[in-house]
Formats: structure tokens, C-alpha cells, sequence
């Protein structure tokens, strides 16, 4: 199974049309997925919180948005998670690659994995994580839960659900 594909196709099928990205290495086959499909309309961001605007724009404009994200940035979204994002209780899948776990090659992505499952936890948002292959089954449910209920939902992909470096 292709993950990228499946991971788009979930996507597509729950009407999300709207993608911001910011680069990643394990998600680079998602962007690139992303950014083929005639479905969605896909605009890189420089910075988390600034696809988090964009998103918010999306949404207020009729689209149903997603960002492609790495939790290294998880801090300098809060503002925009809790004071636009859940204030307007605007849904906000968030496919992050959770950086600093096991098979991480980079020492300093660490410190943010400590921090990411507690400040997403602090803010009351539903998180995922994956570690198989197989949890991508689940992103369907995710993106469902997350448009009915209008919350920012974080989907966590750890360096094992890549399939390591």
C-alpha cells in the first residue's frame, strides 16, 4: 500500500480541498501527492501558524482545509490554535510528523517531541499517533470525527510509521 496515496485519497474522499504544507521529509511524499491532485488546491506555507491562517481563510471561504505539518512548530501555533482555530471552532485536521521519537537521527528534534502529546493535551486537542503501517486505516475515521465535531484534530506520524529514515 502507498501511504501517501491512501493518506491523499482520505483526504479527497472527506471533500478537504484546500492543503497547506509546510516541508518535511517524511511527509515530502504526501506534499508531493498533494500537489498532483487536480482536487485540491495546494499552497506551501513558510510557517505553521501562517498555514494555519490560510486554513482559516479556507474554511471562511467554503473549503474544507488541512495542514501538512512537522511538530517541531507545535509552540508558535498555540496562539493561532486557540484564538482563531478553536475560538471559531473551525475543524483542522493537522497531518504531523512527529519529529524526535524513536528511529530520530536529529538530537535536536527531540526536546519538541518531550513537549508536543502534553501542550496538544493542555489546548484539548484529540490526538492520534501513528507508529504502523496499518494506523493509516484509522485517518478516514479522523478526518470524519474531526469535521463533525469541528475541532483541530492532530494526526502524530512517527519515524516507524515511515518506516525510518
Amino acid at each position: 500500500m502507498d501511504i501517501s496515496k491512501k493518506i491523499v485519497d482520505d483526504f479527497v474522499a472527506n471533500d478537504v480541498s484546500f492543503i497547506t504544507t509546510v516541508p518535511c521529509k517524511q511527509l515530502g511524499g504526501v506534499i508531493d501527492e498533494c500537489e498532483v491532485r487536480s482536487e485540491i488546491y495546494h499552497i506551501p506555507s513558510n510557517k505553521e501558524d501562517e498555514g494555519m491562517g490560510l486554513c482559516a481563510g479556507a474554511y471562511m471561504g467554503g473549503k474544507r482545509p488541512a495542514i501538512i505539518m512537522q511538530n517541531t512548530a507545535i509552540g508558535v501555533t498555540v496562539n493561532t490554535l486557540v484564538t482563531l482555530t478553536q475560538f471559531y471552532r473551525m475543524p483542522l485536521p493537522m497531518l504531523i510528523s512527529y519529529r524526535g521519537e524513536l528511529k530520530e537521527p536529529v538530537a535536536c528534534q527531540v526536546e519538541m517531541a518531550v513537549h508536543t502529546k502534553a501542550l496538544l493535551n493542555q489546548l484539548n486537542i484529540p490526538t492520534y499517533h501513528f507508529h504502523d503501517q496499518s494506523d493509516v486505516e484509522e485517518f478516514d475515521a479522523i478526518l470524519k470525527y474531526t469535521y463533525m465535531c469541528n475541532k483541530p484534530v492532530a494526526i502524530l506520524t512517527d519515524a516507524t510509521f515511515w518506516g525510518g529514515y
